[in-house]
């Protein structure tokens, strides 16, 4: 067993430096964290033994060894698995691909990547590589969420070959630079073929009211990211008296007609996923981890946890491949749900919240929001979206989105939304001023409508009344940074920190690029952002 760790790659990692103790601060160990750059390093030998055969061709092994990478760099996202079992059958599978690539290809052998080379590095080489490698991760749980319904984009799968490789190289700081950027276009094109995919599969997103009530009677509680799971969830549930709830980020689900027309997909149950270990604590219900935002389980409801995907955590029941739901329905079934109808709310105290604004839905008022704009009535748009998690201070958000003044619009994605989607701030133009665009997978929409409005207004992105608010907490929200930056999207406010693996020299080249933000206080914030004196 690993006596000790390494590990910065997510926000809440100890005295914002790095996780350096025997456990981190997410709860995995330090053998577990050991093991994941173990992963990591096997998926840099494989890419740089295969990177020819897969930019060369589309095969059967090719398309395996892509699947490889994808399940590899996405089980390393900060709260996917916490199973060493299960890490160690991967590393041996990436081996046992090596070997078959050495002894039937003729390929030559190349030694697994020693991550120490990179942790170790010069601070500012280690800075731009942990921003490659972590976008990578959000590159590839965007590609796995396509890929689950058979959409794939052959340059996407190359790239990550690509960057895998470089990482292993010297590189100089201004050659890496351009990789960071590079990551940032690339992820921007998946996130588009996941948005192709899930309007194609499920329809395009409506707005759509959801209640945080819950009935009496049986129940499971969906969490996670992949609409795809919960589809099939509905599915084998139909007729069988169980209701579907969401939670945390499958709440947009809410808003895609093919998943709203089942009548048990009934409302979202509790808020974001930092809370999960209080909410759930013996819920009377079974609880489906589908993606990320898994934390430690505790005692109190690890019974009633299943997970699928690659999300896995030991003890706990593992729904494989084929998709057999029957005993997270079988659980749910002897639970019995709660005895009477249970009124839930908001960290707001509010009782239903509201998704389903995506990019289709706000364009489709695009004349009427310009209109506004033109006369005076919207004065200004503020993107708050981004991770939530459990860091104290948090409610900054909270006390922004509280403090915009009345004649602004707030549009907001992903799990940050909790802290203020249970708000009334009433209506502009017409239009709720809070509009939920969906999950961080739906960045993409958030982006694809600040590009239209700025061709309506025919200006820049950055000349805009608009201003990115956007917190992160994990590796898909590094890639959804640097997407931002191959835009060359200027003035976002940061928080709630910097993250541990920004390097002073690199936060100054994006500070003096891109007037990068810390945040600061909400007031203040305000302030800049509405060039207030």
């Amino acid at each position: 067993m690993a006596n000790n760790m390494f590990c910065y790659q997510c926000e809440q990692t100890a005295g914002c430096t790095g996780c350096t103790g025997s456990v981190g601060v997410c709860g995995k160990t330090a053998n577990t964290s050991k093991l994941q750059d173990e992963l990591i390093g096997s998926l840099i030998s494989l890419a740089l033994i295969t990177k020819e055969k897969l930019f060369s061709c589309k095969t059967e092994c090719s398309d395996r060894i892509t699947k490889m990478i994808l399940d590899g760099l996405f089980t390393t996202i900060t709260n996917v698995n916490f199973n060493d079992k299960k890490l160690v059958e991967m590393i041996q599978n990436i081996k046992n691909q090596k070997n078959n690539m050495i002894k039937f290809c003729g390929l030559k052998e190349v030694p697994d990547y020693d991550m120490n080379k990179i942790w170790q590095a010069d601070e500012d080489i280690r800075s731009l590589k942990s921003l490659i490698l972590f976008g990578l991760k959000g590159i590839a749980a965007y590609a796995y969420h396509a890929r689950v319904m058979n959409y794939k984009n052959h340059e996407v799968d190359l790239f990550l070959v690509e960057a895998l490789c470089e990482l292993s190289k010297d590189e100089t700081v201004e050659n890496l630079m351009q990789t960071v950027l590079k990551t940032g276009e690339i992820n921007l094109k998946c996130m588009e073929l996941l948005d192709k995919a899930n309007t194609t599969e499920f329809g395009k997103p409506q707005p759509a009211k959801v209640s945080l009530t819950v009935e009496e009677g049986p129940f499971i509680v969906v969490t996670g990211h992949d609409l795809y799971d919960l589809k099939l969830l509905l599915e084998q549930t139909k007729d069988k008296g169980i209701n579907i709830y969401t939670h945390g980020e499958m709440l947009p689900a809410h808003g895609y007609p093919e998943l709203k027309k089942y009548p048990h997909l009934k409302g979202n149950f509790g808020t974001a996923w930092q809370n999960q270990q209080k909410e759930f604590a013996n819920i009377p219900g079974a609880l489906l981890f589908t993606t990320n935002c898994l934390m430690p389980v505790k005692d109190s409801y690890s019974d009633r946890v299943f997970t699928t995907e690659v999300v896995s955590y030991p003890q706990v029941v593992h729904i494989n491949e084929d998709k057999d739901f029957t005993p997270v329905i079988n659980k749910a079934i002897e639970l019995g749900g709660y005895e009477k109808r249970m009124e839930f709310s908001g960290i707001n105290g509010g009782h239903e919240v509201m998704t389903g604004f995506g990019h289709d839905t706000v364009l489709s008022v695009a004349d009427e929001v310009i209109k506004a704009v033109n006369d005076g009535v919207i004065k200004h748009f503020f993107l708050v979206g981004g991770c939530d998690g459990a860091r104290v201070g948090r409610n900054y958000y909270t006390d922004f989105v509280k403090a915009t003044p009345k004649d602004t619009v707030i549009l907001t994605l992903a799990c940050g939304k909790y802290r203020f989607n249970d708000l009334n701030l009433g209506e502009i133009a017409g239009l709720p001023r809070i509009m939920d665009m969906g999950q961080c997978n739906d960045a993409y929409s958030a982006i694809k409508v600040v590009n239209e409005l700025a061709k309506a207004f025919n200006c820049e992105v950055n000349e805009l009344p608009l201003t990115l608010n956007i917190s992160w907490y994990e590796q898909k929200a590094v890639g959804i940074l640097l997407s931002l930056l191959y835009l060359g999207i200027k003035n976002i406010f940061l928080g709630p920190t910097i993250p541990a693996f920004i390097s002073k020299n690199v936060l100054d080249i994006l500070v003096n690029n891109y007037n990068i933000t810390p945040i600061s206080t909400p007031e203040e914030d305000l302030k800049k952002a509405l060039k207030i004196n």
